[in-house]
Formats: structure tokens, sequence, C-alpha cells
């Protein structure tokens, strides 16, 4: 276990703390308020922007699986009760359109020691956090741009270090963070579904029932993720610091640009529509 621990600090852990160090002193120098916030946005946007090529890959194959589900839909009930022949229907309706099974999943494993890396060094670094400076200076490249023993944590009067569940002794405004959290986890996850299906009086009853079985499809998704995973992202950001979310709404931000451009409004397109925003 200790060899694997050090392979990814010195793989993914240690690159990450010397960028956002060397963030953090290069602002430092010029005296710019708030560097311990500013550096962990200059961070988040840098990682981000790493990982957009897997992400759009991630988004593209998603979205091809969307398109052909009603295909799959005709796939089943045409071979029900032989599924070795829906099996290689299947695989040929995939090969047909140029879609890996497997092509959402690996971008999104090939993230995960990015955003360990990140999540370590934001912990360690932010003061209060339960983080360790020595393993931050340990790790870094060039003893010089070693940090003090204390930063200020104070990020546009936030306290990066401190958590929104000890509201009731800093104040009841930190319950906003992880509601905004929560919020934009609901956009993002509501954005990545298929837009709403609409029935028309024209529909044939095989087109109806098409789109009966893939409305009930989508709505499984939606019961599990797309309210599920806001609650569950809203309550981490209530028990860990406001630097934690303020990476995460960042990178959510980004995340919700890019699903934009690539597949536009997806399942958010009826809210846009009512809220009079333009949909793509």
């Amino acid at each position: 276990m200790s060899a694997i621990i050090g392979i990814f600090d010195l793989i993914f852990f240690a690159p990450v703390v010397n960028i956002l160090v060397l963030i953090y002193q290069g602002l430092s120098a010029v005296h710019i308020p708030g560097t311990l916030g500013f550096s962990i946005l200059i961070l988040t946007v840098l990682i981000r922007f790493l990982v957009w090529p897997f992400m759009t890959s991630q988004i593209k194959a998603t979205k091809k699986m969307a398109d052909l589900k009603p295909h799959l839909n005709a796939l089943k009930e045409k071979h029900k009760g032989d599924k070795q022949a829906f099996a290689g229907a299947q695989m040929a309706l995939y090969k047909e359109h140029g879609v890996n099974p497997a092509g959402g999943c690996l971008p999104a494993l090939i993230q995960i020691p990015i955003f360990i890396a990140l999540y370590q060094a934001i912990i360690n670094i932010l003061p209060g956090a339960g983080g360790h400076i020595d393993k931050i200076n340990s790790l870094l490249y060039f003893p010089q741009f070693k940090l003090p023993s204390t930063i200020d944590p104070n990020f546009f009067g936030l306290n990066l270090g401190a958590k929104p569940s000890e509201f009731g002794s800093l104040g009841i405004g930190l319950l906003l963070i992880p509601l905004l959290t929560a919020a934009l986890t609901f956009v993002q996850s509501k954005m990545t579904l298929p837009k709403p299906v609409k029935t028309y009086p024209s529909d044939s009853p095989k087109e109806k029932k098409e789109k009966e079985g893939l409305e009930e499809s989508m709505g499984q998704v939606q019961s599990q993720m797309v309210y599920l995973m806001p609650v569950m992202i809203g309550f981490f950001a209530y028990q860990f610091p406001v630097g934690l979310a303020i990476y995460w709404n960042a990178y959510t931000i980004l995340g919700i640009i890019q699903q934009h451009r690539i597949s536009g409004w997806g399942g958010l397109s009826d809210i846009v529509a009512k809220l009079g925003v333009r949909s793509s």
C-alpha cells in the first residue's frame, strides 16, 4: 500500500501541490488580496482545461448512447427472450453508429486520481481543515517556495478553512454555500439527460410506445442521479471547508459551460424555456 501511495504522490499529488503553491507564491508576490482563494480558483480552471478533452469524449459518448435509446428499445422488443440475439444486434448497432460503450467510463476513470490529488492539496493547505503545511512543503520541487506555518485563509470575507456546519458560531450565511453547491450540481446533472420526450397526436402507436419506454428509463435515471447527487454533494459541502466548495462550484460551472457547448441544455430545456432563456 505504501508503494502505491508513493507512486500516487509522485505522479499526481506532488505536481498538483507544486502548481498550487507556485500560483499562491506568485499572487502573494504581487500582493493580491484573497491569495489562497484565487490560487484554488486558478488551479481549478487549469485542471478543468487539462481534463477538457476527456470530458468532451465522455459527454459525446453519453449523448450518443441516449440518442440510440429508442433503437435499443426496438431491438429489445424484436429479440424479446433471446438475450444472445439482442446482444449481437446491440453491438452491431453500436458499431454502425461508432459508439464505444466504454467511451463514457474511461475518461471518468482517468480523472479520478487528478481529482483526489486536487482534493488532498486543498485540504492540506487550508488552515484549520486538518491539513499539514509540512506535508505540502515536503513535496515542493524548490525549497524556496516553502509556505509559512500559517497562511491567510480569507477570501472576500470568507474563511476558506471554515465549515458551513459551524454556522451556529460563524453565521447562518455560510449555509448559502452548500445550497449553491447543490443547485449547481442539479443543473449539471439535469443537463446530462436527453431533452424531454414530446408526444404528438400524429404519433403512431409504435412511436408512442417507444417514447413511453424512453420516458420511463429517463425517469429512473432522474430519480437516482438528478436529485440524489445534488443532495449528496450539498451535504459534503456542508461538512467540508469552504475552500473545497469554492473548487467544486468553479469546476461545476465550467462543466455546465462545456456541457452546453456540446449538447445544449439537455434535460433542462423545459425549465430554461419557461425562464425565457434561449435554448440550444
